[in-house]
């Protein structure tokens, strides 16, 4: 029976070619001459029967064929390097947590030491990031997405939903004499707003959480922006201004009255937060403890703070969920 699965050597030299865009590079990199992974490749073009590189003047292109067994070779060397580096790292005890930069910092960070208490043995690596990654590409083993729940992952668990409500440091509700009563106070106040909220966060930027409570056409005092959440947030807690406060992220901030809820008016937003587990990370003691560990603290976030929280205001009909 022919071999069908070319030899290592020949598919390492023709993957790091197109990677280094040079023979000459490739070879520098695998400690090889030029004529030696020219060579390979050669080799490797005849046993598979066809043309892997378009070879021009200074020049190499992949052809169709190439250009198939390049990511196929690409996906085959990152799997064997990560599960050699695995084995000689042992058991894994370390797990690596993809999520956005607010979640991270309002959120999971506080709790990390809890989880520390639990399980010392175990290193946690934040990879805080709003990019989305491929988790089974890159080196991560679990990720959180914030997402709405008919674009989750297949195989994710939801962690917990979101309401939005206005949130602000406890000295400023009575700033300047102008209380914030009512939600139409707020055109006495700078509001915080999150740059490109209306597509990252729909339900957290100000334009649809007025609207939803009748006031698009108000007019604030005045308007700051920030790039990340947890800035915003920082500004509130500073007194910079009104904020619209994504619970469960600021619940914590809420609890240690640094900041307060002004007037019980919200709208629930349409996403949510979702975990999912790399798929070669599956069945790993340290992952699944880590995981169980991040259910158990989202299942206490179930429940939305209360009216009047921290706020000492009565409370108004909470908003349900808008066309954002």
């Amino acid at each position: 029976m022919p071999r069908l699965l070319p030899s290592l050597d020949l598919l390492r030299g023709f993957e790091a070619a197109p990677r280094q865009l040079s023979f000459t590079k490739a070879a520098a990199e695998l400690f090889l001459t030029q004529s030696a992974v020219s060579r390979q490749v050669q080799t490797l073009e005849e046993q598979l029967g066809t043309p892997l590189f378009e070879r021009r003047h200074r020049e190499i292109r992949l052809t169709a064929a190439g250009q198939k067994l390049f990511r196929a070779a690409g996906d085959a060397m990152r799997l064997l390097t990560e599960a050699a580096t695995e084995i000689r790292a042992g058991p894994g005890t370390s797990v690596t947590v993809s999520c956005t930069m607010g979640f991270a910092s309002l959120w999971l960070v506080p709790r990390l030491m809890d989880f520390r208490a639990e399980c010392p043995e175990i290193d946690i690596h934040i990879a805080a990031n709003n990019k989305i990654l491929d988790i089974d590409r890159e080196r991560v083993e679990l990720a959180v997405r914030y997402c709405p729940a008919d674009l989750a992952p297949a195989g994710s668990r939801r962690l917990f939903g979101e309401e939005v409500f206005p949130v602000c440091a406890p000295g400023l509700q009575g700033i300047g004499g102008h209380p914030l009563a009512a939600p139409e106070d707020l055109r006495h106040h700078v509001l915080l707003e999150q740059d490109h909220a209306d597509t990252d966060r729909p339900a957290a930027s100000w334009s649809t959480w007025l609207e939803a409570m009748g006031l698009h056409r108000m007019k604030p005092a005045g308007t700051l922006r920030f790039s990340h959440y947890d800035q915003l947030i920082q500004a509130a807690i500073d007194g910079q201004g009104v904020a619209l406060g994504i619970s469960p992220l600021v619940r914590r901030h809420i609890g240690q009255q640094r900041l307060v809820v002004p007037f019980e008016a919200r709208i629930a937003s349409p996403r949510a937060y979702h975990l999912i587990v790399a798929r070669r990370a599956i069945g790993r003691t340290d992952v699944a403890a880590f995981c169980d560990w991040l259910l158990r603290n989202a299942s206490q976030e179930i429940d939305a703070v209360q009216p009047g929280d921290a706020s000492g205001s009565a409370a108004t009909e909470t908003i349900g969920p808008t066309h954002a």
